[in-house]
């Protein structure tokens, strides 16, 4: 069987494991990614959905976190201003809780410790008189208002995998990493697709182990290492409700067990209800919400809402397995949310010179750019340097124009196609920026966009997402590269997973 040669073998589909293999490929190294799944079908799409500081890690100490946040807040937003945009966050002050004097002092920390430039300032609310007051009970009589970012978490992961991709690097979904061994001074990977069981091998110079929950388990299985004990597995759960307000700002509510939760602006009609933090012992991609959250979600919510939410207001939830490193932490909200990056490589004796393995820990989705020089750090200590530092300025696919331009940008696009709807530029826009050029292409009338499968997905941007996004499913295309699952029809649904079917079989 032959062999593929690469200096880096990327394992792992989701934020880290495709910032990582960018950036490398980015510098002038080989590069082949292997995801087990679709990419982002593990942690990095099952988020909070912000770019954030992460005010609470405040109250942990973690302030060389939360500033590597703040400052990575803008950049990202410049990278990717279609897939990125600023919130305005409402804090309302309960009495009982944090004192009004604490929350004044971290949010001053927080615009000040990141080098905020383009994000405005905190500022206090009157809860009586704005409009942000109007949707909770009135007990709540003053609140501050701060920045941090929305962000596509989805998207994030695919464009990154097709900027890599676009400078040379191997993107394979569906890809199982079964056997990794050490075979003279280089790596010996064997992978086995999932869908026709054939089996490809490669050689690496140097393994990135980026998997996610599944990192210890990629140790224990492909690599053999049976004391692979790694990571502490966090499950936050998430619920969607009909839209509770009509502001376009998020409220952050404190609890009464010092934890605090978000009430999120999500896909225009919904608001987005979390998230939980409950330490995880499972298969993470069994992961469900349990009673309990849905219980503490709705409580906690209806503790500032004028108007209670019940179970029954619930039209989606979600849940993913956050794998932070293990640190002791005695319960789960206080494990640290830092990254951890472990190079193997032996340094003399016998071993001298063979192949390194780099295991990636922890992160969040907001530093994954950092986290991913820091491996690029690591990976030419171990394999020799090629290319420069670059991704700091470097837009994301279809994200090259500014920041601040977004509706420009919009307005622009929605001249080029005038007999199409502008609600479905606006949606696309958001997902694919000027990218929107090569779905679109020079389509005149929505007939010209082929079959309609219901809420506004035509066939041009589902043949967009499987030539150039991997996707490969109905659920690739309604869940992890849109949203649409929350509009479509289960017959709708059946539509379209036979029409990409058929799709690519005649590929």
């Amino acid at each position: 069987m032959p062999q593929e040669q690469y200096d880096v073998f990327v394992i792992g589909g989701g934020i880290n494991g495709c910032g990582i293999a960018r950036d490398a490929v980015g510098r002038g190294y080989s590069v082949c990614l292997a995801e087990m799944n679709d990419l982002a079908s593990g942690t990095s799409s099952w988020s909070t959905k912000l770019v954030h500081g992460g005010l609470r890690y405040l109250e942990y100490y973690e302030f060389r976190l939360v500033r590597e946040a703040l400052t990575e807040r803008e950049i990202l937003w410049q990278n990717a201003p279609h897939i990125i945009r600023p919130l305005r966050f409402i804090l309302p002050y309960h009495k009982g809780l944090r004192p009004a004097w604490m929350l004044r002092l971290g949010l001053f920390l927080y615009d000040h410790i990141g080098g905020r430039k383009l994000l405005p300032t905190t500022r206090t609310l009157d809860m009586h008189s704005d409009t942000s007051g109007k949707p909770l009970k009135p007990l709540f009589s003053k609140a501050f208002e701060y920045s941090d970012c929305w962000v596509d978490d989805a998207r994030l992961v695919v464009l990154n995998a097709r900027d890599a991709a676009d400078r040379g690097a191997i993107i394979r979904t569906r890809t199982e990493v079964t056997d990794v061994r050490r075979e003279n001074g280089s790596w010996r990977v064997t992978t086995k697709d999932r869908a026709t069981g054939a089996e490809t091998i490669a050689t690496a110079q140097l393994v990135v182990n980026a998997a996610g929950p599944w990192v210890d388990k990629v140790l224990t299985g492909a690599f053999g290492d049976n004391n692979a004990r790694n990571v502490r597995l966090v499950k936050g759960s998430h619920i969607v409700v009909n839209r509770m307000f009509d502001h376009d700002r998020c409220y952050i509510f404190q609890n009464a067990d010092n934890r605090i939760i978000f009430a999120i602006p999500y896909e225009k009609d919904f608001t987005l209800v979390g998230t939980t933090d409950q330490d995880f012992d499972g298969d993470p991609g069994e992961v469900e919400i349990s009673e309990a959250e849905v219980t503490y979600l709705c409580n906690a919510a209806s503790e500032y809402f004028a108007e209670p939410i019940h179970e029954t207001d619930i039209v989606w939830t979600y849940s993913g397995v956050r794998p932070l490193y293990d640190d002791g932490a005695s319960k789960a909200q206080e494990a640290t949310r830092e990254y951890v990056l472990e190079l193997d490589q032996a340094t003399g004796g016998t071993d001298a010179g063979r192949a390194a393995i780099l295991n990636v820990y922890g992160g969040k989705i907001t530093t994954y750019r950092k986290l991913a020089e820091a491996a690029l750090e690591k990976i030419e200590e171990a394999i020799g340097k090629r290319g420069a530092v670059w991704t700091r300025t470097a837009s994301l696919p279809g994200g090259d124009f500014p920041a601040t331009g977004f509706d420009e940008a919009l307005d622009k696009a929605a001249a080029t196609w005038p007999n199409l709807d502008r609600a479905l530029i606006e949606r696309l826009f958001h997902l694919y920026g000027t990218r929107i050029h090569d779905v679109l292409k020079d389509a005149e009338t929505p007939d010209d966009l082929g079959t309609d499968f219901g809420a506004g997905l035509f066939e041009a941007e589902v043949r967009y997402q499987m030539r150039h996004e991997w996707a490969i499913e109905a659920d690739d295309v309604l869940w992890r590269r849109s949203k649409l699952g929350l509009r479509i029809s289960e017959d709708d649904k059946a539509r379209l997973s036979e029409h990409m079917r058929a799709a690519s079989q005649s590929d």
